[in-house]
């Protein structure tokens, strides 16, 4: 269903504050990102003639009536977190439900399958959807039943947070030193993987009824060095002067045959529909030498600033950005409660 002609709505674009995470300074510049995005969907709301009004969450027993009073058609929301835990994200988007408020993005429950790593592939195992061989760990390993190389990661986090240039293990004892840094630093279990040699896709998903595949993108690690591992690291994700953030562009549409892509796609609809994914996602993947797909995560609500990844897809399908967030507005005022 299409907006009306000349229907323009109350947004309230609502994101965390930042500057509350309890993990390292560095860790905190994906967390800031959120302010480009806020920036340009506002834009971009404003221009398609939509009355928006932005609102930092800082207090939840006072914020949500202000938030009420404020009678928002619609929330655009960017909350990725809550008083420092990325945990508490599915549990804000459940006060907006609880609230009757239309919002952006996926719903509650998808955010909370996605952030549970372990939990998200064991779903996939379910379906038969191939992810890397794991294991998990709440204290230091003995042994691992895995074969090296291994990738070690935070069991609940996003944002590639903890996942370091050196995530990639070869012996035990690196296993037993990655897994208490990470521990130590993130409180909650460590995600080991088998670490798939090969090459790093995703595909962006829009929509849902029916969700559509954008372009696959694909990240060039050809400029890495002999003995960098090929993995999006936390560092080649967010941080634009280090140089694993130079040495690994993301390239829309990707260099692939027609059959590939084609394969790609339909795992990551796959993925979309089974997690309930809604509006936007993101699926990222690995191939390895025999053409096997592995999927490793689905992202809910990934960056949608107009020089991240799923902007590329976007520019490469033929959207306009400006029609990506007015579509994204649209389907959350779809979903307002009847009378």
């Amino acid at each position: 269903m299409k907006r009306p002609k000349n229907k323009r709505y109350r947004v309230l674009v609502v994101y965390n504050q930042s500057g509350q995470l309890p993990q390292s300074a560095v860790d905190s510049i994906s967390e800031e990102a959120v302010s480009q995005e806020v920036s340009a969907v506002t834009e971009a709301a404003r221009e398609a003639g939509h009355t928006v009004a932005i609102f930092e969450l800082e207090n939840i027993v006072t914020d949500v009536p202000k938030i009420r009073r404020r009678r928002p058609d619609v929330i655009f929301n960017f909350c990725e977190g809550y008083r420092g835990s990325s945990r508490n994200e599915m549990h804000v988007a459940g006060i907006w439900e609880m609230l009757g408020i239309p919002y952006t993005g996926n719903p509650a429950l998808t955010l909370g399958f996605a952030q549970n790593k372990v939990l998200s592939k064991q779903i996939f195992e379910s379906r038969k959807i191939s992810t890397p061989p794991y294991e998990v760990y709440t204290s230091e390993p003995r042994r691992s039943s895995l074969k090296y190389p291994l990738i070690a990661k935070p069991a609940s986090e996003d944002a590639s947070l903890g996942i370091s240039h050196d995530a990639v293990v070869h012996n035990l004892e690196e296993l037993q030193e990655k897994v208490q840094f990470l521990l130590r630093l993130y409180h909650q279990p460590v995600l080991v993987e088998k670490y798939i040699e090969g090459r790093e896709f995703n595909i962006g998903i829009l929509g849902n009824y029916p969700p559509k595949a954008l372009p696959v993108s694909e990240i060039d690690f050809s400029a890495l060095r002999k003995g960098e591992p090929h993995i999006t690291s936390y560092e080649a994700k967010w941080i634009e002067s280090h140089p694993m953030y130079r040495r690994t562009p993301s390239v829309c549409p990707a260099p692939i045959r027609s059959e590939l892509r084609t394969k790609l796609k339909n795992v990551a609809l796959q993925v979309y529909r089974l997690l309930n994914g809604r509006d936007y996602g993101r699926i990222d993947v690995r191939v390895n030498s025999a053409g096997k797909i592995f999927v490793l995560e689905y992202n809910p609500n990934p960056d949608i600033s107009p020089d991240a990844g799923y902007a590329k897809g976007l520019k490469a399908a033929g959207i306009p950005y400006a029609e990506f967030v007015n579509l994204l507005i649209d389907l959350a005022y779809q979903r307002r409660p009847r009378d």
